[in-house]
Order: C-alpha cells, then structure tokens, then sequence
C-alpha cells in the first residue's frame, strides 16, 4: 500500500510535462510569464518534439515490425523469441519453429517464462515423439512382414495378426512400401488356397475314375495326368501349407488306381481271350465241336471278372454248350457175340459192376434159370440225373449220384443187360472225366499257387491280404471237392506260400491285439484318474477350474484310446461313463451359475451410457472380471465362444456409439469454430468503426456472445482465442484512440477557455491591461462549448470574473483581485494533491511539500483503517479537478503549465 511513495520521479512524463516552449505561453501572458516560468525543458520519450526530426516508436511497434520480416526463417525466430519481451510476438514466433533441436532450444529457455510458448513447443515435441514412436513400430512390422515373406510355413492367422498391428500404426513414410510387402503376402494366401483347392478337384477328380468307364488306355492317361499334376503340387512354392491328411488320401487314391488299373487291364485281357475263343467256336460248325474240349479249353482261359460283361460271356458260353447236340448212347451188348465174351473189356466191365463175368459160348447156349426184371423206376431216375450231371459238367453231383446207385446195387437190386450196360458207359464217362477234372484242379492248383506266391508283392493292406488268402484256401477246398484230393508236395507249396503271405497280415494282426490290450490299460488308467478326481472333489481338494480342465482331458484322452476288444470295451465305457457324470453333474451346476454371472456381465456392459466420461473405464473393470471368471472356470467351449461374442458385441457396441458422439461432439465443436471465426470477423470489422460510445456495447455483446458458443476443436483453441482477443484488443485500441483523441480535444478547449479567464483574472488584478468586458465576453463566446462538466465551472469563474470587472465600485474589483491572491496557495496544494493522485511529476522545487503532503495522506488512511493511496478515486479526480477549474486564483507560468499537463493526463486517462 505504499507504492505510491516510491514512484519514480519524472516517470510516464507526457510531452510538455517539464516545460513548453516559450511560444506555447497563454495569451496575455508575454514574455514576462516566460521569465518566470524558469529554463525550458525539452519533453522527454515518444513527444511530438523528441530529438531526432521525428516521434519515436515504441520497443512493441519496432519487435512486431521485426516479426513481419521473419518470412519463415526457424533460425530468426528462435532468435526474435529469446529476446523479445512480449509474450504475444514470442507466441506468433513460435509458430515458424518446427525442427526438434530449436524445439527444445526454446522450450528450456521458456519453460519458466512463457507457459504459452513452452507448452507450444512441449505439443510439438511429443508429436515428434509421437510420430518417431509410430516409425519405429511401423519399421518393426514391416521387418515382420519380410520375415513372414520369406517363411515357407505362411498362415492366415499370422497375416492377420500383422494387419492388426498395422491398422493402430499411422506412417505414411512406410505405408506404399508395407502395402508392397502385404500385396506379396495377399499373393501368396492366394496361390496356397488355389494350390489347396487344386489338390481337393484333384482328389475328387481321381474318386471319379473308377466309375467313369473309360477304356484302360485313357483311364492309365488320366491317372498318369493327375499323378504328374500331385508331383508338381508337391514341389511348388507353397507345397509346405498343403493339409498332410489331404496329400495322404490323394496318395492312397493313386495307389488304389494303380492296383485298380491293374486288375482292369487283367480283366480286360481275360474278357479279350475268351471273347476271341468264344467267337471262333461260334464259327465252327456244331458237329465238329465236343462239350468236354470246350469245358476244359474254357478253364484253362484267365478267370472272368466279376461283372455284367463277364456274366454275358458265360451265358454266351452256355448257350453255345446247350446247343451243341447230345452225344449218341452206345447200344447194349449182345450176349451172343463172341468177341465179347473173351474179350478183356467184358470181363472189367462185369468186375466194374459186381456181376460175375460172362459165360463161355457153350454155357451161354444154355438157358437161363431165372428171368431178370431190371432196376426199378428210383433207380433209372438217379441214373438219368447222373448223365443229366455229366453233360453239364457238374462231377460232384454225378460223383454223389453213382455213390447212391452203387449203395443201391449192394442191397441186391439186379439190373438187366441194356441197363448194366448203360450204368457202365457212364461210370467209364464219370471216370474219364474225373480224370480230366483232375488234370485240370492240379493245373489250377499250379495257377493258385502262383497267385498267393505273387500276394507279397503287391503291397495290399493288411485286411484285403487277409480276405485274399483266405479266398485262396476257399478256392483250393473248392478244388478238392471238384477235382479230388491234391498231390501233398502241391499242398506243401500252397501251404507254405500262403503261411508266406500271411505273414505280415498275423504279424500286423497281433500288432493290433497288443494296441487293444495297450488301449484297454490306459483306458482303465483314465478310469481310475476320474474316480481319483471324484475323491478329491467330494474332500473339497479340488478347485473347478481343475475339475473342469481334468474332464476336458479325459474326455479327449478317451476319444483318442483307439480300439479296445469287445469284452473290456464295455465294461470300461461303462465305468468311465458313471465317473464322469459323478465328476459333471456339480460341474454343470457350477457352470450354469457361472454363465449367469457372465449374462449379468453382458447386461452391465449393455448398460453402460456412452456419454459417461468413465465409461470406459467402467467397461475395462468388466473385462477384467470376465477375464477373471474366464481364469477360474471355463464353460464349455461352445458356450464359452457364444458368451464371449455376446460380450465382445456389447463392448463394440459401446465403443461404436462413443465414436458416434465424438464424431457428433467434433461436429458441434467445427460449429462453434465457425461461429466464434465469424464473431472474430465481424468484430475485427467492426474494429474500424468502433467508437467510445460503440465500443462498449459492442465488446459486451461480443463477449456474451463468445461465452454462450460451446468449445472448439482442441487443436484451433488456441488459435481462435488469439483472433479473438486480437480483434477485442483492436477494437478497445481504436476506441481508447479515439476517446484519447476526443479528450486531448477536450483538453484543448479547456486550456483555452481557463487561459482567456486567466487572462481576464490577470487583467483585474493589473489595472493597466485592457478591461473591456465586450471584447472579454466576444473572445468567451468564440470558443467552443465545453462537455464532461467543465462549461459550467469555468463559464461561472468567467462570468464571477467579468462581474468584478464590469462592477461599479472600485471595491469590487479590489477584493477580487486580493480574493485572487489568497487562494494562490490552496490552488498550489490542490494541484499538488493531484498529480499526487494523477503519478505526474510536480519538479525538483515541490519535492518537499509532496514528500510531506503524500506523509499526511498515509497518515489519515492509517487513522481511518483503509487503504492508502496516492489520492481520491476516479469519481474524486473529477471533482479535484472541477473544484481546481473554478477556483479563482492567480497562476504563474509554470503553475498554468503544471495545470495543463493536468489536464492533459486526465484527458488521455479518460476521465
């Protein structure tokens, strides 16, 4: 409170505070008022008559003229911001820096002196780090992208893992050159998915083979096609992304083809061979073909496929031997003719049916003893059905039905000649074919035994090589029932060959019954594991997560076991089943609590309001309770995964609407940008025009205004309040200039009215002076009318002056000239308190009476409990002064100047 007691003196001096020149004197005064007034004093600082043949600018002018000629240069405004003294010309500096070593050049140098500046500077630099940091990832991710690039193993879920690190990186330096990488990545996806696709047409392509008909030659084509199309599948660049699984079954499916084809081209060759066989016996005459050379030609040919061309062969074949006519019966033998009777033949054929042999001629003149009837009608039927047998070429059945004639014969049946002789021509028939039945079985036996010595060779599976070697045994019993009993060196061979063949079928079969023994231990084992886990459950041991980890396992573990021999398998599924409903019923009990507790997580999440400046962090607490309740049990999966994406939708919902409400919220603020640049617009056109009496309405509207339009973007807050306060400034400067302008002319008008009552009051007291009141009262009414208060006192001094000088009595004029003289003094002290109060220097001679008046001020103020000052308030100044116009006193020439530079000041403070 005592500031006013160390003003510096001589301090905001105006020009013409010290002294004006003798030329400015009032009028009426001369040279004697000069003289009187003491030396003249130059004025000091920016005044009209500084030294130099012009005003002086200002230190504010001279900077922001140096600023306009920065024209960009980083290394001139670091240098204009170091040394200015003005925050507003640092700040619009400031914004032509942008390297990072000026950056933080001048933010340590204005940390602790322009907290514009320095937090100007701070955002620039932490956008430079910021921009370094996103380089750096993104030069991480591209350096991931080559490694990928050059991996042989490329998976989809790595590409997307590396899109979802470029996605939150911004770095338009490396974007074309990523983009580049990630176009060969994309390429390469691409080629692995058509090579995938390829290689499943391929395997389908090749399942289609085997029913489509094609002749051998195009189907041994095609699968050589789709084999060297595999082969170059299998050495292309992504063949290491190929499915194992998938590369397996084409290779099993070309192996089945080759096996297949194979086999086709066998019965292509046997179809061939008999189809040309069937057709040359076609084209002989039917007399010249016999039944039997056609049955054993037609065996001796490859075997027929199983198919609907084989099947028509034979029934060609067939027909072709129901064609041919049936051979003639012999006639029956006569007993009378002698060659007969001797000859060898009789004699087997009689020992062949049992009778006894036949007589000698003489006996056989003889009459017999008895007639013979011949065999009955059951007899002759079987008979039949045995030659019926032999056509057909059927010698089980004619074998079957000579064993029940000769059971007949043993009971005593007798046969006549003609029937003897006929049951001989068919055993003979019956033999002669058995015979050639027997030739052929071991000829088929040899062809047998070769095939099952051929079986190793062809690398079938186990199961097919054990049905193959089983049908071979089939086929050789077959045999045996057919063509009779087999040489046993032939057995041996085909015994030996077949123990050969099955070999590895055994060895593989005992492989699998040690699994199925291995699989029915650990199967037990596991049983035993979850019957452990329900003892540790019901102890209370065990925590969910493990309970529930524990039956995702064994259930796994059991699905792989593997095979498992039918009389343990279901006692094991039984036991395993019981110990994991034991193990699952709490558990799923648990778990329905727990997805309740995750729906109330969801609800909670739905629930958020997205306008809440915590929501998100609300939502973090969420994910991090989810992922807790996660940790401690999970659910099942597929439980797991529609939960989750329901919370997941929840949580990108509320993301979504707070981006919609920033979009809204960046909206409005762009709004508020253009409303505030508009109200920047007008007021700084409006600066121009604007006027003492405009000014003030006009600022008050403008901030009004101002304060009711909402925030801008944070980015253009800065900015938009430079431009506004820029053009308050302009629009309060060119209004203080023109009051100033209008005070410094109604400061005029004031010294030149309180100079002509000076004259006229100097002119009473001088008696010699002119003293005509009509001159006096032409030159007041010359002057302008004075505003703000001062026409009335100084018109009432005048017109109190003017009537001492017009009075009749000398006495008249007389006091008022000595009523002049005394208030000489209180006019001194008045003035004196108000360039107290004003902080205008008074000089050098009133040091002492200041000193002393400014004492008495602090005095009383210290009496009275306020504050001190150097003198009364705005309202207080006005009335000094008023009360110091109509004062009526006289006035040297250094106290009409002291007035004067009075009212000067007051003029340009605008009071």
């Amino acid at each position: 409170m005592f500031e006013f007691l160390f003003k510096r003196q001589g301090g905001d001096k105006p020009a013409g505070a010290s002294g004006e020149k003798p030329g400015n004197a009032p009028a009426g005064t001369g040279n004697a008022g000069a003289a009187q007034s003491g030396p003249v004093r130059q004025p000091t600082g920016g005044g009209a008559g500084a030294p130099g043949g012009g005003p002086a600018r200002p230190p504010r002018e001279q900077q922001a003229e140096q600023l306009k000629h920065l024209n960009g240069d980083e290394e001139a405004a670091v240098a204009f911001i170091l040394s200015s003294e003005f925050s507003e010309l640092r700040l619009a500096a400031a914004e032509l820096v942008h390297s990072r070593p000026q950056l933080e050049r001048v933010h340590a140098a204005m940390r602790n002196t322009d907290r514009r500046v320095a937090k100007l500077m701070q955002s620039r630099l932490d956008a430079i780090r910021h921009h370094e940091a996103e380089l750096r990832r993104a030069g991480e991710a591209l350096a991931h992208a080559r490694a990928l690039l050059n991996d042989e193993l490329l998976t989809p879920n790595h590409v997307a893992e590396l899109d979802r690190k470029w996605a939150v990186i911004t770095a338009p330096e490396l974007t074309p050159e990523f983009d580049a990488v990630r176009a060969q990545l994309g390429k390469r996806l691409e080629d692995q998915v058509q090579l995938q696709r390829a290689m499943i047409d391929r395997l389908a392509a090749l399942r289609r083979l085997e029913s489509s008909g094609l002749e051998p030659a195009a189907f041994a084509e095609r699968v050589d096609a789709l084999s060297r199309e595999q082969a170059a599948a299998l050495v292309a660049p992504g063949h290491a992304s190929l499915p194992r699984a998938l590369v397996a079954e084409v290779a099993t499916e070309q192996a089945r083809l080759a096996a297949s084809l194979a086999t086709l081209e066998q019965d292509r060759a046997a179809l061939a061979a008999r189809e040309a066989a069937l057709a040359q016996w076609q084209a002989q005459p039917v007399t010249e073909l016999k039944a039997e050379a056609l049955r054993k030609e037609w065996q001796r040919l490859p075997a027929l496929p199983a198919d609907g061309v084989g099947t028509q062969l034979q029934q060609r074949f067939d027909e072709l031997l129901a064609s041919l006519p049936a051979p003639a019966h012999p006639e029956p033998r006569k007993p009378k003719q002698e060659p007969r009777h001797g000859s060898p033949d009789a004699a087997a054929d009689g020992a062949a049916d049992g009778s006894a042999p036949a007589p000698s001629a003489p006996s056989a003149a003889k009459p017999p003893k008895a007639q013979n009837k011949g065999a009955d009608q059951h007899f002759l039927e079987r008979l039949d059905a045995m030659e019926a047998a032999l056509q057909q070429g059927s010698l089980g059945t004619a074998a079957e039905l000579d064993k029940s004639l000769r059971e007949s014969k043993e009971k005593g049946m007798r046969l006549s000649p003609a029937q003897a002789d006929r049951l001989n021509h068919v055993r003979a028939e019956l033999k002669r074919l058995s015979d050639w039945a027997r030739w052929g079985g071991n000829v088929s036996r040899e062809e047998l035994i070769k095939q099952v010595e051929a079986l190793p060779t062809q690398n079938l599976a186990m199961g097919e090589l054990a049905k193959k070697v089983g049908s071979m045994r089939e086929r050789w019993k077959a045999l045996d029932s057919l063509s009779g009993a087999a040489p046993r060196s032939l057995w041996e061979r085909f015994d030996a060959a077949c123990t050969t063949a099955y070999a590895p079928a055994a060895a593989h079969f005992r492989h699998l019954a040690d699994e199925r023994h291995a699989n029915a231990a650990r199967g037990q084992a596991l049983v035993e594991e979850a019957q452990a886990e329900i003892a540790r459950l019901q102890s209370g041991e065990a925590d969910w997560k493990h309970v529930s980890g524990t039956v995702q396992r064994l259930r796994t573990a059991w699905s792989h076991l593997g095979a498992i021999d039918r009389k343990d398998k279901k006692r094991l599924d039984q036991l395993f089943s019981d110990a994991l409903n034991t193990l699952q019923r709490p558990l799923e009990v648990q778990r329905k609590g727990e997805m309740a507790v995750r729906e109330q997580l969801i609800e909670e999440a739905l629930a958020i309001d997205p306008h809440d400046r915590h929501a998100v962090d609300v939502l973090r607490e969420l994910q991090a309770r989810w992922q807790e309740h996660a940790r401690a049990l999970p659910l099942e999966r597929k439980a797991e995964q529609a939960l989750w994406q329901r919370f997941r939708a929840a949580c990108d919902a509320l993301f979504a609407r707070r981006k919609e409400h920033a979009h809204a919220a960046d909206a409005e603020r762009r709004a508020h940008e253009a409303a505030k640049e508009a109200l920047c617009a007008r007021l700084e056109a409006a600066a121009l025009e604007a006027t003492p009496a405009t000014a003030g309405k006009l600022l008050r509207e403008a901030a009004a205004e101002w304060a009711a339009i909402g925030p801008v973007p944070r980015a253009h807050e800065a900015r938009i309040e430079k431009r506004y306060h820029a053009a308050v400034a302009a629009v309060q400067h060119h209004a203080d200039v023109a009051r100033r302008a209008a005070g410094l002319a109604l400061a005029g008008a004031v010294r030149d009215k309180l100079r002509l009552i000076q004259a006229l009051e100097n002119a009473i007291v001088n008696p010699d002076a002119h003293t005509n009141p009509d001159d006096w009262r032409a030159r007041w009414e010359a002057l302008v009318p004075l505003e703000g208060g001062y026409e009335p006192v100084l018109h009432a001094r005048f017109e109190a002056a003017l009537g001492a000088l017009e009075g009749d009595r000398a006495e008249d004029r007389a006091d008022y000239a000595r009523q002049l003289e005394a208030n000489r003094e209180r006019l001194l002290h008045d003035l004196l308190r108000l360039e107290i109060a004003a902080g205008i220097d008074s000089g050098a001679e009133f040091a002492r009476e200041r000193l002393k008046l400014q004492v008495e001020v602090l005095q009383s103020s210290l009496k009275s409990g306020h504050r001190a000052g150097p003198g009364p308030g705005q309202g207080g100044a006005a009335r000094g002064v008023h009360e110091l116009l109509a004062l009526p006193a006289l006035a040297d020439a250094r106290t009409e100047t002291r007035i004067e530079h009075l009212l000067t000041r007051y003029a340009k403070d605008g009071r």
